[in-house]
């Protein structure tokens, strides 16, 4: 890619949950759009590792890192600034979807427990140190979260995961007004569903295709294949980069229309 369209030409960037899917994409992203550093962070180490070393370890590396447990998190942010002398954009990328069906008569409270400390505290934790980083190093970053669709909407179960994305479309909201006066812009990235491991496994184990199968009926778009992580990851790209420098606060929604039908 030739200089004249690096968008991250020399930021230093992390990228939570960036093992896999939406997060693997959007780093190896980062790194051709010219980031100096792109540092991949997830409980999957083998994976992680894999990923990093194929990007480039002049470009990427991998760090461990429980999201849940906000000492991981501070220690993450700051070993970054250690290594590369300051941190300017943060993708909240970590989460997962409910491993059961969690309608409202049935709801299990510990898995909603489980599921609300990784999609929402881990998220909360992400950004709060994150944007310390930004403030203590007077860096005007940009700080992003995966949402979903399932933020905009109900649904007929997974009710513990609407609420989880819910409250990340709120934690932005108010970040980036308490954040503003520092530069620094906090917003959201919302897909629709999309053929990930994740995805996957919380069907049953259903493969890509057939995970596409399924959800592709409810898109109003239609001609272009299935939502892609790379489709995603480009919607991120957008945001971290400073051709979004007045865009804060939003949630910007890559569904293919199915909210148009909600």
């Amino acid at each position: 890619m030739s200089d004249s369209k690096k968008r991250l030409e020399g930021k230093v960037t992390v990228v939570t949950g960036g093992a896999s899917g939406i997060g693997e994409a959007t780093a190896r992203l980062f790194a051709s759009h010219g980031a100096r550093a792109v540092v991949i962070a997830d409980i999957q180490d083998a994976l992680g590792e894999q990923v990093a070393a194929s990007i480039g370890a002049e470009v990427c590396t991998f760090a461990r890192c429980d999201v849940t447990d906000e000492d991981q998190v501070e220690a993450l942010v700051r070993s970054t600034v250690q290594a590369h002398g300051r941190l300017d954009v943060m993708f909240c990328n970590a989460g997962v979807v409910s491993p059961s069906d969690q309608k409202i008569l049935d709801l299990e409270l510990s898995q909603f427990d489980r599921l609300m400390a990784l999609n929402v505290r881990g998220v909360a934790a992400c950004v709060k140190h994150a944007a310390r980083a930004m403030v203590e190093g007077r860096v005007r970053g940009s700080i992003l979260c995966t949402g979903s669709v399932s933020g905009s909407c109900g649904g007929v179960r997974r009710t513990d995961y609407h609420v989880s994305k819910h409250a990340v479309v709120g934690l932005v909201r108010s970040a980036s007004v308490q954040l503003g006066a520092h530069g620094i812009r906090v917003n959201c990235v919302s897909p629709y569903a999309l053929a990930t491991r994740l995805t996957s496994a919380s069907l049953g184990g259903m493969s890509a295709e057939e995970v596409e199968r399924y959800y592709e009926p409810a898109m109003v778009l239609k001609g272009g294949g299935m939502l892609k992580a790379g489709d995603v990851a480009e919607a991120v790209l957008f945001l971290a980069s400073d051709e979004s420098a007045f865009i804060t606060g939003h949630d910007l929604v890559v569904d293919g229309g199915f909210l148009l039908r909600r």
